[in-house]
């Protein structure tokens, strides 16, 4: 059975198997926010810290139908809090308190010569969990076609799309394994997420990470109903994992996040495009303010199954 499930990973794609030697099956892991001031502005001049906070739990479950097909499933739970001591108007969502529901479900078909395409439906429920009605949801997907060109390098090429409460978001994405040396390896969801990996022995692990994805959230408080938050980052920095004992893993990260911004718009303030570098058709007016970039640290616990 194990055998069957290491298949799986390994025709599916990097996300949690790189070319190393364990796959993650569960993840539980939190965030830590450094405190940033506020950017003052004409319409802001707060003089206290925002502190952000999260939380993530992932769990992985895949089913094997024959050799040659998978039914991949996975769910994912997220959690962003973003708290100070300020008092703001009562149309502002603060603190700001929102949550991610994430289901991926959908097949994975290998060809003859190793190749596969996945496509992966990709419901959400984006929300303050506040007044949930359909508006909290969220639909899209991704699809991937997969070629393998040697033993050490494996490239998907596809796109994600969301239809995100702001509007179409589309990605373009590559997803690479590529082992470098028996040392090295590289793995990633580009430009979603990527690791540079060193192993320095069977236990330990070192590298650089990065994370960079674009989400959003619908408010259900009665005084901002239906508004939305927007929440933007990309997380760069270091990364060092160790095997505690058997399946058991502990990961740290610590680095540094550009562009963070949590954004309140009007349910009705939308755009036409997003894509990775540029959006399209963009005359929003944001309603809170922004603070400032900073350092985070990062822990997960993670269950995983050795190659």
């Amino acid at each position: 059975m194990k055998k069957r499930i290491v298949l799986i990973f390994m025709v599916f794609c990097g996300v949690q198997l790189s070319a190393q030697e364990s796959l993650d099956i569960v993840t539980v892991s939190g965030h830590f926010g450094s405190p940033q001031p506020y950017i003052a502005d004409e319409n802001s001049n707060f003089k206290g810290d925002a502190t952000e906070r999260g939380a993530m739990v992932n769990l992985v479950v895949p089913i094997v139908l024959n050799e040659k097909q998978i039914w991949y499933n996975s769910v994912n739970y997220m959690q962003w809090n973003v708290n100070n001591n300020e008092t703001m108007p009562v149309d502002i969502a603060n603190p700001i308190q929102i949550h991610g529901l994430i289901l991926r479900t959908g097949f994975i078909q290998k060809f003859e010569n190793g190749n596969s395409i996945q496509a992966i439906f990709i419901p959400r429920l984006m929300s303050d969990f506040k007044n949930i009605n359909g508006k909290h949801f969220q639909f899209g997907g991704t699809f991937i076609y997969e070629k393998i060109y040697n033993e050490n390098l494996k490239i998907g090429y596809g796109a994600l799309y969301n239809q995100e409460t702001f509007g179409v978001n589309i990605v373009p994405l590559v997803n690479l394994e590529w082992k470098m040396s028996e040392r090295w390896s590289m793995s990633g969801l580009l430009p979603i997420y990527s690791k540079i990996k060193y192993k320095v022995n069977d236990k330990l692990n070192l590298g650089m990470h990065h994370f960079g994805l674009v989400t959003s959230y619908r408010l259900g408080e009665e005084a901002y109903q239906n508004d939305y938050i927007e929440r933007r980052s990309i997380d760069l920095g270091l990364f060092a994992r160790y095997n505690l004992f058997g399946n058991i893993h502990v990961e740290g990260r610590y680095g540094y996040s550009f562009g963070r911004s949590y954004a309140q718009y009007d349910e009705n303030d939308k755009i036409d495009l997003a894509l990775p570098l540029a959006t399209i058709g963009d005359n929003r007016t944001q309603k809170n303010a922004n603070f400032n970039d900073g350092t985070y640290a990062h822990i997960r616990l993670v269950y995983a199954i050795k190659l």
